[in-house]
């Protein structure tokens, strides 16, 4: 039996896998918020956009470099469990697999099932078996071949790629344009009175960027990894910060700010306004393609970190098994896809995701502030790629992620200390795993 997954992915791959397990089915709903959340100015809107997507490329590329010079299937954990002990690396997998991998996988099934519901009548019972089955669908996808899982992935993220694009020059053809609502884009003033607004604003962009260091689990299926995989997170960043600068543009050109940021539903609404209701359906369409293409990405690189776990001796043995034929760790997929059934047929992953989801950017912290540990450790290791404007770059990463997590703190106690316990949750179990013996070999080269 292999030892090791076999290093299939190539740039493409890897490319439209960050654009993939990033863009679901939140830019088609989450504009209107951070509209509403900056008073309706268009041009501040889209400069919060801008500056969450530049800080996730700041954090894209600050991984890139660790991952460049660690290859490793487990990406993050991996990051973490060599800068700063098993202890927090064990904590980041934990939450992953209880509650914000399959949290999210759940979300993303009840998500999918939602939009069927536009297209056709489903009562609850149903409407939740739609969501275990698109579940078990990509589960059964991503055992049956690594390769095959990303054919899946590129054709999906292909289409909704296309699909904003089409649909954002539809609509700005279609749509009145910014000069009818008395706006150019540009925002109405700057200073320190918005920085509160923009502050909250930038922590829902913030979310709909989620996932692209999720990519770095999958490092060690990477072919020349050292060159491939920072390049990867930099071209899929900056495709996503396109994409969603155009569709956020776009929307208001038809519906106008008012309408717009009090929109439940503002890409669906936005084309209907344009081109009928029917037209709308499409893009409900549109959106489930969308939303599978994110729980693939999700289930493809979710899984490699209980598969690195359990390697470690950290996590239930068998997940670190791979399958003889398939090549793929269909244990870890299986187990992941199971526990993110049963959230989303018993309908208590909201909560769940809500609350445990911000701790995310604990680890993401730590993550990017692996980069100074491994310079300062290794100062003579070779670095295929370093992470542009080195230390002042990571540096603003660690501060704003800190400060995302502070503000959550203090601003909802409850949630953050919720949130919080699912990670110390880990603690008990952790030391049980330690107890257990030695971690076994790694199998990664």
């Amino acid at each position: 039996m292999s030892r090791k997954l076999e290093r299939t992915l190539g740039l493409r791959d890897l490319s439209l896998l960050v654009v993939g397990v990033v863009i679901g089915s939140g830019i088609f709903i989450v504009p209107a918020t951070v509209l509403s959340q900056v008073g309706g100015d268009v041009g501040l809107a889209q400069l919060v956009w801008l500056a969450g997507g530049v800080l996730a490329l700041i954090g894209a590329l600050t991984l890139g470099e660790v991952g460049a010079t660690r290859p490793q299937t487990g990406g993050l954990y991996v990051f973490l469990r060599d800068a700063f002990g098993p202890l927090p690396a064990f904590l980041f997998g934990w939450t992953m697999f209880l509650a914000i991998g399959a949290g999210a996988t759940a979300a993303l099934g009840a998500a999918f099932a939602g939009y069927v519901g536009q297209l056709f009548a489903l009562p609850l019972p149903v409407a939740r078996s739609v969501s275990v089955l698109m579940v078990a669908a990509v589960a059964f996808i991503n055992v049956r071949g690594t390769r095959g899982s990303t054919s899946v992935q590129n054709w999906t993220t292909g289409f909704k790629m296309l699909a904003l694009l089409a649909m954002g020059a539809a609509l700005m053809l279609a749509g009145p344009g910014l000069g009818a609502y008395g706006e150019s884009g540009v925002p109405h003033g700057l200073g320190l009175s918005v920085l509160p607004s923009m502050g909250v604003a930038i922590i829902g962009v913030l979310w709909a960027y989620e996932g692209w260091s999720w990519v770095s689990f999958s490092a060690g299926e990477v072919k020349d990894a050292a060159r491939t995989f920072p390049r990867a997170m930099a071209i899929g960043t900056v495709l996503i910060i396109l994409l969603y600068s155009i569709s956020n543009y776009a929307y208001v050109a038809v519906l106008g700010p008012e309408r717009a940021m009090a929109s439940s539903g503002i890409a669906a609404e936005a084309v209907s306004a344009a081109f009928g209701g029917v037209a709308g359906k499409l893009v409900a369409a549109a959106i489930l393609v969308s939303i599978f293409s994110a729980a693939n990405a999700t289930m493809l690189t979710s899984s490699r970190v209980f598969f690195a776990m359990a390697r470690d001796g950290l996590f239930f043995r068998p997940l670190a098994r791979i399958h003889p034929t398939r090549g793929t760790p269909a244990v870890s997929i299986g187990a992941f896809a199971l526990w993110s059934m049963i959230l989303a047929a018993s309908g208590t992953f909201e909560q769940l995701l809500t609350y445990a989801v911000f701790t995310a950017w604990i680890f993401y912290a730590l993550g990017a502030a692996t980069v100074f540990v491994f310079r300062h450790r290794e100062p003579e290791a070779t670095r295929p790629f370093r992470v542009p404007g080195y230390p002042l770059m990571p540096a603003l990463f660690v501060v704003v992620a800190a400060a995302i997590v502070v503000n959550t703190i203090i601003s909802e106690p409850l949630r953050a200390g919720v949130g919080l316990a699912v990670v110390m949750a880990g603690l008990p179990a952790y030391m049980v795993w330690r107890r257990r013996g030695t971690a076994g070999d790694d199998g990664e080269g």
